[in-house]
């Protein structure tokens, strides 16, 4: 297959994934519209379709909560065959959707869409504007006071049963969810997804995030889960830098935005892991760290983070495996290289890791992210992520963000740096 034919081919994944005014990851397995895949989605299509690019954004944000939050699924359509679904979440949304909200990468991809034509997006973005301004806000209200960006469920980080979050899943207690049928593995195969025990805990704080009326206060000093995120810190420290940029090419004032970077970047020490020479999670409640060489560290040059002691490390993380940055150290004894964010590499995490890189000047390695990560897609296709390896293709197909980074960043078509 050429370049050309694997370029139509993206697209015609995110034609066949668009529901009208938003797109779903894949058809079964994620059949709502999810907030980070949605922004991925939104810089796909701006490769070739800039109106619907700005309608993807619009329509994630016509979700948003009177909080500022924007939800991490929008249920637009009713669909038996995914759980947990909107009753399950009892959030009383309108639109339906859940609880808790995923990495705010919006303003990152929207300054890419808005600089591949100003012309064309100034008006759209003046409107979105003061909503991601919220979003923001919100993150920073309910998820910073500790310094750095915390998350109340692993859903939340999008990387959702990576080893990182192991020490605070330790402590939920899922001995009392009641019976549920899960949909994900009629989709995939079991072993790739996460298990059982995942699941009891993964309901066990969605359950008290319903009991209490999804309270943010009280999720975050009682509920069961409450972890520093480096991933999240990194992508926040960036989002809020671009979106402060956009902000000033609006006339905004973009004074606060720059100060909410600046205290998450005073706040980094606190996720410095002497024993490992990286930021790491940290379970809020215990203050454990966990302990874990992944992909979510490599986020730092997304920030514009730099660290000397930090590099060797996750430089041997990389030189580990075959494809990509993993999603946990091949070293571990954790690392499971097919079983979702235990040891995958994920085309969509490299974009953003390649992005940093760029901006850092490394241009050897984020050459080297790109071409690694066309030689899986050309070997497996556009699927959701891959054994590290060996290439092997692992989740769902057809895949959205797969397909929209292709086209934005991987392609040999794609303009440097996307």
């Amino acid at each position: 297959m050429t370049t050309e034919d694997r370029d139509a081919r993206a697209r015609e994944i995110l034609r066949g994934n668009d529901r009208g005014g938003y797109t779903i990851p894949t058809k079964g397995l994620y059949p709502y519209q999810w907030n980070w895949d949605s922004a991925f989605a939104a810089w796909g299509f701006s490769t070739f379709d800039k109106d619907r690019a700005w309608t993807e954004l619009e329509t994630l944000f016509s979700a948003q909560w009177d909080t500022g939050m924007v939800p991490h699924i929008v249920f637009w359509q009713p669909d038996p065959g995914y759980f947990p679904g909107p009753d399950v979440w009892g959030t009383g949304a309108d639109p339906a959707s859940s609880g808790i909200s995923q990495p705010p990468v919006a303003a990152i991809l929207a300054r890419k869409i808005y600089e591949s034509d100003p012309g064309a997006g100034r008006e759209r973005m003046r409107a979105l504007y003061p909503k991601m301004v919220a979003w923001h806000r919100w993150w920073r209200e309910h998820r910073c006071a500790e310094g750095v960006a915390a998350i109340t469920h692993p859903w939340e980080s999008g990387r959702d049963n990576c080893a990182d979050w192991d020490p605070g899943m330790a402590n939920v207690d899922g001995s009392n969810v009641g019976e549920y049928t899960r949909r994900d593995t009629g989709h995939v195969d079991a072993s790739m997804r996460p298990s059982k025990q995942d699941y009891d805990r993964y309901l066990a704080i969605l359950q008290f995030g319903k009991a209490c009326g999804w309270d943010q206060v009280e999720i975050v000093k009682n509920g069961p889960f409450y972890m520093a995120d480096p991933a999240m810190t990194f992508i926040l420290i960036r989002a809020h830098r671009d979106l402060a940029a956009l902000g000033a090419v609006l006339g905004e004032d973009e004074s606060e935005l720059e100060q909410w970077a600046d205290e998450l970047v005073a706040g980094l020490p606190l996720m410095w892991n002497s024993e490992i020479q990286a930021y790491d999670a940290r379970d809020l409640r215990t203050m454990a760290f966990a302990g874990c060489l992944g992909s979510g560290a490599f986020l730092a040059w997304l920030a514009g983070i730099e660290n000397a002691e930090m590099e060797q490390r996750l430089m041997a993380v990389w030189d580990g495996v075959r494809y990509g940055i993993p999603s946990n150290d091949p070293k571990a004894e954790n690392f499971n290289p097919r079983r979702y964010w235990r040891g995958p590499t994920w085309p969509v995490v490299n974009s953003l890791i390649a992005m940093g890189f760029a901006d850092a000047g490394r241009a050897e390695e984020e050459a080297r992210l790109r071409r690694e990560t066309v030689e899986l897609i050309e070997a497996g296709g556009f699927f959701e992520y891959f054994d590290p390896v060996d290439g092997t293709p692992c989740g769902g197909d057809h895949f959205t963000w797969t397909a929209a980074i292709w086209l934005a960043w991987a392609s040999p078509s794609a303009k440097a740096g996307g």
